[in-house]
């Protein structure tokens, strides 16, 4: 009996307790927690966004938006075929390119930082999230900060012009170390700004994909003789070595570093295009995914236009826009936290759980 009377008496402790649970954590002071939402808030089409600069503006496609190409100044060189525009994301309804070329850090970040007349792209994107759901923002951008690659190429170039001066790689990687780490905290804060605007929108960070990419190297040591000229890619060959096997690994490396203190993903083009930079075709430019030496002649003839004559030169053109578009696609269905771009068997680029070493 003694053994009956401890089974009741266990019944109504539990019955009890059943009670005070209900009461505590789904009472009227206490409601249950609502159910977890599923994708960005507000209203408008699915979108997926790109920010920063030349890369993925579409800068070396040669096809440009008028309002970008030189219209009142704007230079931003975006190009209907970005690489934006080459992913293909189910649900995805809208895709919008706010890359500007040339941009640094600061006119991603929020601010009254200008690039070719254009406002902050944080800003731009705190307007466009009242009429867009925001699924996926894709940033490239520290180029154009302390590393200034651009101007390492132009200084490669001119090195290879004046052949008394000795090879450009040099004086360049006595400080590449210290530019690419004075970078980092420039990335941080433009990542940090582009999940404010968000998070004001009333964004929580499993409503959306932050992703932060590298930079490709556009030229490499593998190219014809004959090429390695004014007729293509102008560089002497122990720099294009560098910037293949050194110069693009440690940026790519630097970045991979500001993508995790900012809490974004991270996708690794730096070797994405081995075997396929500018002039490496030879006779045959189709198989190359970055454009050679571009010298838009007419341009010459306006006075606004002549120094934007070079502009497009040793970029992403078209084919590499849709390789990387591809690459990205793949990489956003994933769950996972970083990936480099490199060739399948196929030769077309995928994402794969391996980054590259600082050599």
């Amino acid at each position: 009996m003694r053994r009956y009377r401890w089974w009741i008496s266990a019944g109504v402790l539990l019955f009890v307790a059943v009670l005070v649970g209900i009461f505590v954590f789904s009472g009227p002071g206490n409601p249950p927690a609502p159910p977890r939402r599923q994708g960005p808030p507000g209203t408008g089409p699915l979108t997926i966004v790109t920010l920063g600069d030349s890369t993925l503006s579409g800068e070396g496609t040669g096809n440009y938006t008028p309002d970008t190409n030189g219209a009142n100044g704007d230079w931003c060189h975006r190009s209907p075929e970005a690489t934006v525009f080459e992913t293909a994301l189910p649900g995805i309804e809208a895709k919008v390119n706010l890359a500007c070329s040339g941009a640094p850090a600061a006119q991603v970040a929020l601010g009254d930082a200008r690039q070719w007349t254009e406002p902050s792209q944080a800003g731009q994107l705190a307007q466009l999230v009242k009429n867009h759901r925001v699924a996926a923002v894709v940033v490239a951008v520290g180029a154009n900060d302390d590393p200034h690659f651009s101007q390492l190429i132009s200084q490669c170039f001119q090195s290879w012009l004046m052949s008394g001066n000795g090879p450009c790689s040099g004086p360049i990687s006595a400080t590449w170390d210290d530019r690419v780490n004075a970078m980092v905290p420039k990335v941080v804060t433009a990542l940090g700004d582009v999940k404010k605007v968000l998070a004001q929108a009333g964004y929580q960070p499993e409503d959306y994909q932050l992703v932060l990419q590298s930079y490709a190297a556009p030229i490499g040591p593998d190219l014809p003789a004959d090429l390695q000229s004014l007729n293509g890619c102008p560089f002497r060959t122990e720099d294009l070595r560098w910037v293949q096997d050194d110069g693009v690994l440690k940026l790519s490396a630097g970045l991979a570093r500001a993508a995790a203190q900012a809490g974004a993903r991270f996708l690794d083009l730096s070797r994405a295009g081995r075997g396929h930079e500018a002039c490496s075709g030879g006779a045959d430019p189709s198989t190359e995914w970055f454009s050679r030496l571009v010298l838009r002649l007419g341009d010459l003839n306006y006075a606004d236009r002549a120094s934007h004559a070079l502009q497009e030169s040793f970029h992403p053109n078209a084919n590499g826009h849709a390789q990387i578009g591809r690459c990205l696609t793949e990489f956003l269905a994933t769950e996972m936290p970083s990936a480099a771009c490199l060739p399948g068997a196929g030769g077309d680029l995928h994402p794969a759980a391996t980054l590259a070493g600082v050599r």
